[in-house]
């Protein structure tokens, strides 16, 4: 039952079409005749007769002429004389390169259909003064609903009552948690941080921005054009070459085995066999070094780049924040003073910026000391006793309204951080400001000699972030980007995709979140972070790197490059060969089946010179 089940897939059938024809031809060329039947008629049936039949398919129902038209009067040629060997022997090539075009065709993309699983399933609703879970579907536009911390919003809204922090890098691609309070706008897909609340649906669950994200994906990937086949792009031409000069042959000579013999080396099985097996030792190259390609395509589209697009948070930086600068306002503290005083009262905040605090306090400083009577401000900082003094950390409205006062100078020097970018939390003690700290999300060591390496190799990298401005402008700065978009939502990234497509050429997104999805479907190629990355940005990118190595993106082009390179070759030298073996059919040199073993001397050399691939650093 279980082979049963295995042979059920056509990939499947195809493989143990090609291990039985190989067995029988290897008999039917050792003399093996049981009954005086050749055995090469096994090998006809399993690999001959589906390439008679799809390609009489593709020329009647479609009106096209596919490469498996000029193999299919190869084999009816071959049978006609009674060369079955050859027959048999040409059908198993070009079943095996078929088979090894969807070994390196990779898996479906599935990742836009998960965007749709990213939105709850369910929601909470106030309906008739009670509140009741329904399926997210059926929420409409102006109910109101609930939604506990740790949870994901279901719907585009606006915040009723409560006050929270909400992730909304998924979407927006914002670095730092952004802080709700009645009247803001929370959007589908993202996290509620740490606090409940109550929002109004603006929209209905179908038309939120999860859905409408998915949709565009979809549209995007149906627009990308497929690349087709080389041997079928050339297979009018070479069908009507290949029967003027067998009947011209066969004509002149007056030999009909001298027709048929141009017609068996004129079959294109090196012409099939040169990109898979390039490809797929392109592929398996490069996955030894950190990256991952998804296909043969997506290798071509790689090979084609002019353009680099990044994504900001978590792709050309880390990805979450850290503490950049500290500034101590008196001589009383000194910097690792005060980074113990506010780890030790961030210890228990539940705050991504409390706990990247509270983390380089551990960090730098080691165990750090009990703090008492801890209290949360939700969406401002947190209150506590550490060591007997009473301890305020949190932005600095927040410190303000406690009583806290700032000289001007020191409030300048706080004005100016932000205006660079980043993110500023005040600290006092004992009502007196004592100090404050920069937190940012750092750029990655490797951006920066990435981005140089692209430069000098002809490709133009651009930065298109969902972040402020001040944090896009920084971060691009850092890394050398000269081309900065910023505040964008995913809509807006795939749309500039399609913008710089059309200004450079082929653009290749690369990113790691969910709002990069719709650009890495829009554009040529994508390039996902495998570590940081989300699964549907992985699972709609043409390439992963493992690790989130950037550094390896100039050799994926590159790689890219010199596979495409190496198909172009066997192509020219499989030619040459075709060609020396067509005269040799036309004087009479070549018999079916010594015309189709020197052919396939053709198919071999391109399977060696592939293999090259592979041993390449």
């Amino acid at each position: 039952m279980k082979i049963v089940s295995w042979l059920r897939e056509e990939s499947h059938r195809t493989l143990a079409g090609v291990i039985v024809s190989a067995a029988v031809l290897v008999c039917s060329l050792a003399g093996l005749r049981p009954g005086h039947f050749d055995l090469a008629w096994i090998a006809v049936a399993l690999c001959g007769v589906p390439i008679v039949a799809g390609a009489a398919k593709a020329l009647w129902f479609e009106h096209d002429i596919k490469a498996d038209l000029l193999v299919s009067l190869a084999l009816i040629a071959s049978l006609a004389i009674g060369e079955i060997f050859a027959a048999g022997e040409v059908a198993l090539i070009m079943q095996l390169g078929t088979l090894l075009e969807d070994y390196t065709a990779g898996k479906a993309r599935s990742g836009i259909e998960k965007l749709v699983q990213l939105t709850p399933q369910t929601a909470r609703v106030r309906r008739d003064g009670r509140e009741v879970i329904v399926p997210a579907e059926q929420v409409k536009a102006g109910d109101t609903l609930l939604v506990f911390a740790g949870e994901r919003i279901p719907a585009d809204g606006i915040l009723l009552s409560g006050e929270t922090t909400v992730d909304q890098s998924a979407i927006t691609g914002e670095s730092m948690p952004v802080d709700k309070k009645p009247g803001d706008e929370v959007l589908s897909g993202t996290v509620n941080g740490f606090a409940a609340f109550e929002m109004t649906a603006r929209c209905s669950c179908g038309d939120s921005t999860m859905q409408r994200m998915a949709q565009l994906a979809r549209e995007a990937e149906k627009n990308k054009a497929p690349i087709v086949r080389l041997a079928d792009r050339w297979a009018s031409w070479m069908v009507v070459a290949a029967v003027t000069i067998a009947i011209l042959t066969a004509i002149i000579t007056r030999q009909l085995i001298r027709g048929v013999t141009v017609l068996v080396v004129f079959c294109p099985c090196a012409f099939v066999l040169a990109t898979p097996t390039a490809i797929l030792a392109g592929i398996g190259g490069a996955a030894r070094h950190g990256v991952l390609i998804r296909s043969g395509e997506s290798l071509e589209r790689l090979s084609k780049i002019r353009c680099a697009a990044f994504d900001k948070t978590g792709t050309l930086t880390c990805g979450h924040p850290a503490v950049t600068h500290i500034e101590n306002f008196t001589e009383e503290w000194s910097e690792s003073g005060l980074l113990r005083l506010a780890a030790a009262a961030e210890q228990h905040s539940e705050h991504p910026l409390g706990k990247a605090i509270a983390a380089a306090g551990r960090a730098q400083c080691g165990e750090l000391p009990a703090l008492e009577n801890f209290s949360l401000m939700p969406g401002q900082g947190v209150r506590a006793t550490v060591e007997g003094k009473d301890v305020i950390i949190g932005k600095i409205s927040c410190l303000m309204e406690q009583g806290t006062k700032f000289t001007a100078e020191e409030y300048k020097k706080m004005q100016s951080a932000q205006q660079r970018g980043e993110t500023v939390t005040a600290i006092s003690a004992n009502g007196q400001a004592v100090g404050f700290f920069t937190l940012a999300d750092t750029l990655r060591p490797e951006a920066k000699p990435m981005i140089d390496a692209l430069f000098q190799s002809g490709v133009t990298p651009v930065l298109l972030t969902g972040d402020h401005e001040a944090s896009a402008r920084a971060a691009a700065s850092a890394a050398g980007i000269r081309e900065v978009r910023f505040d964008l939502l995913p809509e807006d990234k795939m749309q500039a995709v399609q913008a710089y497509t059309r200004e450079f050429g082929p653009v290749c997104m690369v990113g790691d979140g969910i709002n990069d999805a719709l650009a890495l479907s829009t554009a040529s190629a994508g390039v996902a972070m495998g570590a940081t990355g989300t699964g549907i940005a992985v699972e709609s990118a043409d390439a992963v790197l493992v690790g989130d190595e950037l550094a390896r993106l100039p050799y994926l082009f590159f790689r890219a490059q010199h596979v495409m390179k190496k198909v172009r070759e066997n192509l020219i030298l499989s030619l040459a060969i075709n060609f020396v073996a067509v005269m040799l059919s036309v004087l009479g040199l070549l018999s079916p089946v010594t015309g189709a073993l020197m052919h396939n001397c053709g198919s071999v050399f391109v399977v060696v010179n592939a293999a090259l691939l592979l041993r390449e650093k």
